[in-house]
């Protein structure tokens, strides 16, 4: 009886997915087991594996925490829908995005091993194929909706733009300085929404 309630307890549950996305960033796809992700969120040996099917349902649900965690704020949000229609307002929300990024460095890092993982598991490439398209389509879908200057090919290419550099931040920090990287965020802005403001 005390197992079925463990197992459905989902304030435990979440710590241990945020306690996965910790020993993914650490030690890798490889150094993902139970027993690690027990120690790591602090629980009696045995406890993920009370939680979570395989390793295989663990990695799925690690890539979905990681959404969740990063999602905007209401202050972002009401500036995308009510801010000013313009492209320092874009960079300025493009800022905001890298540096809610950065600082979930570990959630980031995590997410890149999941993605070279799901190069050889189809099961999660096709779960996180679908997080990532969905996440791609709201932001789309609310930088359409909000009336900001640029259309969808803009917004690909700032996510494409600044994922590398979000990817060179947390990985190499020194390639870019800080000042670089918020004159590389502009820059890019500039030149793919284009015009003025």
């Amino acid at each position: 009886m005390e197992w079925c309630q463990v197992r459905t307890n989902p304030e435990r549950r979440q710590a241990l997915i945020d306690a996965a996305i910790e020993v993914l960033a650490q030690e890798g796809a490889r150094g993902l087991t139970f027993r690690a992700v027990d120690k790591e969120a602090g629980v009696p040996t045995g406890t993920a594996s009370n939680y979570f099917a395989n390793r295989d349902d663990l990695l799925t649900q690690v890539g979905s925490r990681f959404y969740e965690r990063l999602q905007p704020s209401e202050a972002t949000m009401a500036k995308l829908t009510e801010g000013p229609k313009t492209r320092a307002n874009i960079t300025e929300l493009m800022r905001e995005v890298v540096s809610r990024i950065e600082a979930f460095r570990t959630g980031y890092l995590a997410l890149l091993e999941l993605r070279l993982e799901a190069t050889r598991r189809p099961e999660l490439r096709t779960v996180l194929t679908e997080r990532v398209r969905a996440d791609i389509d709201f932001n789309v879908r609310n930088h359409l909706d909000s009336g900001l200057p640029g259309d969808e090919k803009s917004v690909l290419l700032l996510y494409l733009a600044l994922n590398w550099l979000i990817v060179d931040r947390l990985t190499l920090p020194e390639v870019f300085t800080e000042e670089q990287s918020q004159e590389l965020i502009e820059a890019a802005v500039e030149r793919i929404i284009g015009g003025g403001d």
